[in-house]
C-alpha cells in the first residue's frame, strides 16, 4: 500500500470521482480520496490521497486554488457553462474597458448562489439531481473570497481570466455573475486548474503516465510523503521515554520533546490552525499533526 499525496492531472471527461476509481486499480489499493471536485469538462490539477494520507483530504480542501477560464459572454445556459441547454443568446456591446472595470469589482469577498448543477446536498439530495428533474429550488448565498483576478485576454466575446480564489469557489457561477454585470449574460467555455496549494500543474501527472510509472516500478517517486505536504507547519521530536504518549495519541507537554528543540515558533496565534505542528518519535518516524495551545500540544491528525 502507498502513503502520500499523487498530484494527478484530470483531463476532460472524467469526473473526481472516476479518477479515484481508476487509481484503485491501477495501485491495487481501496483507500484513495480526491480533494476538491472537478466537473467533468474541466480539467488539470487534482491532488489524490492514498493510504494514511487521506485523513489530509478535509485540510487540502480548504486551500486555496487557482484557476484558468474563458468566460464566453452573450450565452446563459442551464449549468452556467456550454455543457448546459442553452437558455437566450444576448448582443454584446461592451467595451474591453468595461469589461475590465467589471472583471476587477469581483476581487475580495463577495456572497455567491451555489449552481443548481452542483454537488451541494440539500435534504439529502444533490442539488444536480434536483435540476435533472426540471425542479429549481432557492440556494442560500455564501461567501467565497477572490484573492486576485486577473484579466489574460480578451477577444470578444471571449474573455480568459486567472483567478486565485478561496475553496467554495464556483468558477462556473463566477462568470455567470460577471455576464449579469455586465448585462449581456454569460458562462464558462472552458476550465483549467493550475494550483492547488503548492500542488502545480506542471508537475501533475495523467493516469496514463502513472499506469507506466507502476508498470516500471518509478511510482513511488511521484508520491509525495504525507509530513512533506505539511511542511509549512514547525517540527518537533518526542523523546524515546514519552513515545508511548505519542503512539496513543495523548496530549504532549513541552518536558517530553527531546532536549535541544527549537521552540523559537511557539507563541499564540489568535488563528489556531497557525499553532499546528508536525511530529516525530525519537526514531525520526512522522506519526502526527498536533496543535499548541496553553503550553500542551493537542492531537488534530494521527498518522499511526
Amino acid at each position: 500500500m502507498y502513503h502520500g499525496i499523487i498530484n494527478i492531472y484530470k483531463e476532460k471527461g472524467y469526473t473526481s470521482h472516476d479518477v479515484v476509481a481508476k487509481l484503485r486499480g491501477i495501485l491495487q489499493m481501496k483507500k484513495i480520496g480526491h480533494t476538491g471536485t472537478l466537473d467533468p469538462d474541466a480539467q488539470g490539477v487534482l491532488p489524490v490521497c492514498l493510504g494514511k494520507a487521506t485523513r489530509l483530504c478535509e485540510m487540502l480542501t480548504e486551500k486555496e486554488k487557482v484557476y484558468e477560464a474563458v468566460l464566453l459572454l452573450g450565452v446563459e445556459t442551464d449549468t452556467q457553462d456550454t455543457s448546459g441547454t442553452v437558455l437566450a443568446k444576448y448582443p454584446v456591446t461592451v467595451s474591453e474597458e468595461q469589461v475590465k472595470n467589471v472583471i476587477e469589482q469581483f476581487q475580495g469577498e463577495y456572497q455567491q448562489i451555489p449552481p443548481m448543477y452542483s454537488a451541494l446536498k440539500v435534504n439529502g439530495k444533490k442539488l444536480y439531481e434536483l435540476a435533472r428533474e426540471g425542479k429549481v429550488i432557492e440556494r442560500k448565498a455564501r461567501t467565497v473570497e477572490i484573492y486576485e483576478i486577473v484579466v489574460l485576454n480578451i477577444k470578444l466575446p471571449r474573455v480568459k481570466i486567472q483567478v486565485r480564489c478561496s475553496k467554495g469557489t464556483y468558477i462556473r457561477t463566477l462568470c455567470y455573475d460577471i455576464g449579469e454585470k455586465l448585462g449581456c449574460k454569460g458562462c464558462m467555455e472552458e476550465l483549467v486548474r493550475t494550483r492547488v496549494s503548492g500542488f502545480r500543474i506542471e508537475e501533475a501527472v495523467s493516469l496514463k503516465k502513472v499506469e507506466e510509472f507502476v508498470a516500471s516500478g518509478k511510482v513511488e517517486a511521484y508520491i509525495l510523503a504525507v509530513d512533506q505536504i505539511l511542511k509549512e507547519y514547525p517540527a518537533i521530536i518526542v523523546q524515546k521515554e514519552s513515545s508511548r504518549l505519542l503512539y496513543n495519541g495523548n496530549p504532549l507537554l513541552l518536558k517530553n520533546l527531546q532536549s535541544g528543540t527549537d521552540l523559537s515558533f511557539i507563541q499564540q496565534k489568535e488563528d489556531m490552525r497557525q499553532n499546528m505542528v508536525r511530529v516525530y518519535d525519537w526514531k525520526g518516524t512522522f506519526l502526527a499533526l498536533y496543535q499548541y495551545q496553553a503550553e500542551t500540544f493537542y492531537p488534530v491528525r494521527m498518522f499511526l
